[in-house]
């Protein structure tokens, strides 16, 4: 395996010299700690030198064919040693099911026989290479500041997925790199019925690739657009999955601080699922924390299409005029910050409960018609948020419960004593607001609300984007003699789901 890492790392074309000598030293540094253990190579002590004394000079495409060498070789043991896992953990799921099955031991063996089989397909399935061209697309159903969705077709199984594809270049430029990353990680971790599932991850010279399932029923940002609020029966459903869905990620050691509507989708029965993760909006920017820390130097113009009507509104108007630009604004560069925790502006730190506070405002949205902070510029939003004992208050127009305001004022309330940040889910069982909720079987009751899906194809409860082209961007095709480069920051970004892999269907031909 190193000699052929070697082999690729020679093959490999030049890139520009590193301008920040910080970086390359730090680079340096980095790869001593994997020399260590090859001292025959000589460079450990090359690195040493360099990176003690400075008196030796590397070119940035040294430097970066060291680095490259150090995360292939981290990540080919690490993958080594978590697919022997997921191996052994298959099994002893497949184990647990044949005792709660009844089989007789002879048909308990021709199950471990399948099984074995699969596992076998997967490692061969696993080897061989992924790309574009293996699917068709079919319809356009997302669009953002760094790529797009699409609806494709896999061509040798016939079976549907949603394609979010990034572009490598504004993923760069953005620093949004260690976003990208912690968003596919987490799908890979969070294989759980709440979180969308991912099956599988690839890349080219150009792009980025997410092949994730798809879920026709849209998003609750759509929803909450098509209504002017919701039934506080409904209120209780989609807030009682939500928090179960926020939950599941939380026991698996996740917080996704981006929990906003656009975010909640909705799969074909009209229940939700997590998605967006790695405080990512994907195809609509990130919250970044750095950005909003100081919202009072920024300008109106970095928040695109943002314009609230700058006098006093009463709710109707207030509610209108937030959902004329809530589409704007879930597709603008930055996003919105009315669903952010007050402690996440804060440099002091935060945990798990800033998401109980974002489900707080979504409830508010949907039995109100706007979230609480909801001003004429982000700016003002930002204050809003901050002086949330203040501002965070109820229009006498639109009556609700008091149970319904006791919930939502739990969930925005100082972090250490927020409604779900003791016990998660366990502290909303016992809350009035949630009296009636069969919390173990909400995936198996009715959608508080029907989604209309006629085919697994289905894309009416997405936005038409006629001005996009169908057609997938694809990679330059090499000159004789050339090797594109693909940057070390993006190794490893393959993944392939087990059960999208050993899954067979009959291939749908167009």
């Amino acid at each position: 395996m190193q000699q052929s890492a070697s082999r690729e790392l020679t093959h490999s074309t030049s890139i520009p010299e590193y301008k920040n000598s910080q970086l390359a030293h730090h680079q340096v540094s980095c790869t001593s700690e994997i020399l260590k253990d090859h001292p025959n190579t000589g460079l450990f002590e090359m690195a040493s030198a360099a990176a003690e004394s400075g008196a030796v000079r590397f070119s940035g495409h040294t430097l970066d064919k060291a680095t490259k060498a150090k995360v292939t070789l981290e990540n080919y043991y690490s993958n080594l040693i978590h697919q022997h896992m997921e191996r052994k953990q298959r099994l002893a799921k497949l184990e647990e099911s044949l005792k709660e099955e009844g089989l007789s031991e002879t048909q308990k063996q021709e199950k471990r026989n399948q099984h074995a089989q699969k596992e076998t397909e997967f490692l061969r399935l696993k080897r061989s290479r992924l790309g574009v061209e293996d699917f068709e697309p079919l319809k356009v159903i997302g669009r953002g500041a760094f790529g797009e969705v699409r609806l494709v077709q896999k061509k040798d199984t016939g079976h549907v997925y949603a394609m979010k594809i990034l572009r490598k270049a504004d993923m760069l430029e953005k620093e949004q790199v260690a976003h990208v990353r912690a968003e596919r990680d987490v799908l890979v971790e969070a294989d759980h019925q709440w979180v969308v599932k991912m099956y599988y991850s690839f890349q080219d010279p150009i792009n980025l690739y997410l092949i994730m399932e798809f879920l026709p029923g849209g998003d609750m940002m759509t929803l909450l657009m098509k209504k002017d609020t919701l039934s506080e029966e409904c209120t209780q459903f989609y807030i009682a999955e939500t928090a179960l869905a926020i939950d599941s990620i939380h026991k698996l050691g996740f917080i996704h601080r981006d929990i906003k509507p656009d975010n909640l989708l909705l799969d074909a029965r009209g229940h939700i699922k997590l998605s967006d993760f790695g405080l990512c909006t994907g195809l609509k920017k990130s919250h970044r924390t750095d950005f909003y820390r100081d919202l009072s130097q920024a300008k109106p113009s970095d928040f695109n299409n943002y314009v609230l009507a700058t006098n006093p509104m009463d709710s109707k108007r207030r509610a209108e005029s937030w959902k004329k630009n809530r589409r704007a604004l879930a597709y603008s560069t930055v996003g919105t910050p009315d669903y952010i925790a007050p402690e996440v502006f804060l440099q002091t730190g935060y945990g798990t409960s800033c998401d109980w506070w974002s489900l707080g405002v979504i409830m508010y949205e949907m039995l109100i018609g706007y979230p609480p902070f909801c001003s004429e510029n982000p700016q003002e939003t930002y204050r809003k948020v901050m002086a949330w004992r203040d501002t965070l208050v109820f229009p006498p127009e639109v009556p609700i419960s008091e149970e319904a305001k006791e919930t939502v004022l739990r969930f925005c309330s100082e972090a250490d004593t927020r409604l779900g940040a003791g016990r998660g889910n366990d502290e909303l069982r016992h809350v009035p607001f949630f009296r009636g909720v069969d919390w173990d079987h909400m995936r198996e009751r009715p959608a508080a609300i029907p989604v209309d899906v006629k085919s697994i194809d289905d894309t009416s409860n997405f936005d038409e984007f006629p001005d996009v082209k169908l057609e997938i961007p694809s990679a330059p095709v090499p000159q004789d003699g050339e090797v594109i480069y693909k940057d070390w920051v993006f190794i490893n970004y393959t993944f392939k789901r087990f059960e999208g892999l050993t899954q067979r269907g009959t291939p749908n031909k167009k």
